[in-house]
């Protein structure tokens, strides 16, 4: 009887679903056409009181004519840091189509200029994007009063 119990669980899977569900029609979607348009759609959507307070990590998810699918938020952490793990960012550039991503934190010191981790998860990042054909055009890095490109900079 035991054996039977085991074998009947080994087929007692979990269905796995995966949507997306989009807020806006295409039309209505805003377009970047560079980091200051992306800077400013990513400050009129991030929580102005978390900006100063804590470090936040997000996606935003285009697609092939650089309109904006969403922005996801990856990650909330403290004064000094916030993970982002690859495979959530990849996980819903997948569920959402995005052609392509821009990744971006902020900075809550003011400080604009990127750290070596900041630079080691960019370049992961960028390779991951390339083996799925997501391709990673930009990393921002987000402070009350301004923005730091990766792609401006010549970084990526």
């Amino acid at each position: 009887m035991e054996k039977l119990q085991n074998q009947i669980s080994l087929f007692q899977v979990s269905e796995i679903q995966v949507s997306y569900k989009p807020k806006f029609k295409a039309s209505e979607r805003p377009a970047v056409a560079g980091s200051k348009d992306v800077y400013n759609i990513l400050f009129n959507n991030w929580d102005i009181n978390k900006l100063e307070l804590l470090e936040q990590f997000k996606v935003m998810l285009l697609n092939r004519a650089n309109k904006v699918l969403g922005i996801f938020e990856v990650s909330t952490g403290g004064f000094a840091g916030t993970v982002a793990d690859p495979k959530v960012i990849f996980s819903t550039a997948l569920k959402a189509c995005a052609s392509s991503i821009i990744l971006s934190h902020n900075h809550p010191s003011g400080n604009l200029k990127p750290s070596q981790a900041d630079l080691n998860l960019t370049k992961k990042i960028k390779n991951g994007g390339e083996l799925l054909d997501i391709a990673v055009l930009d990393h921002l890095i987000i402070t009350a009063d301004s923005y730091y490109s990766f792609a401006d900079e010549g970084l990526l």
